[in-house]
């Protein structure tokens, strides 16, 4: 069964009767996730909040603006953009993803160095338990230490805990000028060089994104198009920053990038001249995925390092492979500035898929293997869904899972609400 609530009262009602009914139920945002989050492979009934997209007039004097969870990410840009403001939670699938979505799994995106993950931008819930109880959580209000602020615990949660309908959302100015630069570098090694390098910069950092070689080639192949520098490099690194709002910006910005070619922290380098070229810049780092699955069939992984564990890790991964798994090809690209990598598979053409399916499998118990040894996540931003719970034990001890299981009990002790996601 599907349904299509239009209000919060209207979602309470439903789960309330499917409580009494013991009828499971899926949450349904924009459908966007990666970790199968919102399947129904047991038949329950799936709730898509698509028609609640309604939002509210933007309060300029607060900074926030009040929506329901159906509302489109790129649409809320849109609606605050007169006011001069804007959500900062920006990614690829924002021309489709819901606010409740992003919420739920605490959505990342390529805007983290500089804004940090959906939680920093939510004010205020409005949640329903499975019970139907309506929850307002928070309102408008910038402080309110009353307690444990069970906001947080519904946001990142994946709809296992109650589902989100309304949402107070904190703004703030809309995106500055800024410059897209892509350089070129001879290792993963230099990209946490220059990395060091550009947070030390006179100007803010808005993205800081890397991909090796074989992303580039890909995407270029798959758009029919030139890659940037005509000599190819081991690593690529697309830098966004926001321009010095004074006179003097463009010399220093010019000084700052004399300085990184004369330390030879890069080999080439390149800045858009127009917001056309900034675009296509982008397109080379976020057209990776699309360009891949246009190859033939990908497997993903999605894990995060703290930074200073990142060029150690990258180094036994690559070992890791290379010992145990040499036909495979690895994609390796992400947002560095926050520590998360995505490492992509692609099936080789004469491989049976469900032969590569358990190769990756056995890749991925190492991998995690790795990321557990260097205190990391197994998934950054992705969420565990379904497709990760047999491996959350990589990133959460058997204690935190427990205490996650008996907050579940509370919450849901039928165990009715997105059942069989994040753990059984």
């Amino acid at each position: 069964g599907l349904v299509f609530p239009k209000t919060t009262e209207e979602v309470a009602l439903f789960l309330q009767i499917c409580s009494t009914h013991k009828v499971c139920v899926v949450p349904s945002g924009g459908r966007t996730g990666l970790a199968g989050g919102a399947v129904a492979p047991n038949g329950e009934v799936v709730l898509s909040l698509s028609r609640m997209n309604k939002m509210y007039p933007v309060d300029t004097l607060a900074n926030t603006v009040r929506v329901q969870a159906g509302a489109v990410t790129e649409a809320v840009h849109h609606h605050c953009l007169p006011s001069g403001l804007t959500w900062p939670v920006d990614f690829a699938s924002k021309g489709s993803s819901h606010v409740g979505g992003n919420i739920s799994t605490n959505a990342g995106g390529v805007k983290v160095i500089r804004y940090g993950l959906t939680r920093n931008w939510v004010l205020g819930l409005q949640v329903v338990t499975m019970q139907g109880q309506i929850l307002e959580l928070n309102g408008a209000l910038e402080k309110n230490n009353t307690g444990i602020d069970l906001r947080q615990l519904f946001i990142g949660s994946e709809g296992i805990l109650g589902i989100v309908t309304e949402a107070t959302l904190k703004l703030t100015q809309a995106s500055p000028q800024t410059d897209v630069l892509f350089f070129g570098l001879d290792s993963i090694s230099s990209v946490l060089k220059l990395f060091n390098e550009v947070r030390k910069a006179p100007f803010q950092i808005m993205a800081f994104e890397f991909l090796t070689d074989n992303c580039l080639q890909s995407v270029a192949a798959s758009r029919k198009i030139q890659p940037p520098f005509s000599d190819p490099c081991a690593a690529y690194v697309l830098l966004e920053i926001e321009r010095p709002a004074h006179a003097g910006a463009q010399s220093i910005t010019d000084m700052w990038l004399e300085s990184i070619f004369e330390k030879n922290l890069v080999q080439n380098g390149t800045l858009a001249q127009s917001p056309r070229e900034a675009k296509e810049l982008w397109s080379l780092r976020e057209g990776i995925t699309e360009s891949l699955g246009n190859r033939g069939f990908v497997h993903k992984n999605d894990i995060a390092l703290p930074i200073s564990n990142l060029e150690a890790f990258i180094s036994d991964m690559y070992q890791m492979f290379e010992a145990g798994h040499q036909g495979a090809e690895v994609f390796l690209f992400g947002h560095i500035g926050d520590g998360n990598l995505h490492v992509s598979t692609l099936k080789p053409s004469s491989m049976d898929r469900t032969e590569f399916m358990g190769k990756c499998h056995q890749a991925d118990l190492e991998l995690f293997t790795l990321v557990q040894k260097h205190a990391g996540s197994i998934s950054a931003e992705h969420g565990i869904g379904l497709l990760k719970k047999d491996s959350l034990q990589f990133t959460r001890s058997l204690t935190e899972i427990a205490l996650m299981r008996e907050i579940k009990k509370v919450l849901d002790p039928q165990g009715l609400l997105n059942p069989g996601k994040i753990f059984n």
